[in-house]
């Protein structure tokens, strides 16, 4: 399922332009947030090694290797080593 990467409103759409916002919070749908390519621990925060640098990874963007990630995002390296973190010296 398709979500909002800033609401988590679940999106109905098959495909994504770049005009596409979020019906609830009104965000743009097309960001880098929303790719399934998009990774904290990447140069670029991308693991697409072609894609052209995106500053703002919140903003509409026209990066041809956009693919909408599905069923949330998956975690970064990072993420997942500071969920551990947390998690072991928790009170």
């Amino acid at each position: 399922m398709k979500k909002c990467f800033k609401c988590a409103t679940p999106l109905i759409c098959e495909t994504v332009s770049r005009r596409d916002e979020c019906p609830s919070c009104g965000s743009d749908v097309r960001v880098c947030l929303n790719c399934a390519f998009y990774d904290e621990g990447k140069a670029n925060k991308c693991r697409e090694t072609q894609a052209e640098l995106v500053k703002e990874k919140d903003r509409a963007n026209y990066c041809d290797y956009f693919r909408f990630r599905e069923e949330g995002r998956k975690k970064s390296g990072k993420e997942e080593a500071d969920r551990l973190w947390k998690e072991l010296f928790k009170k």
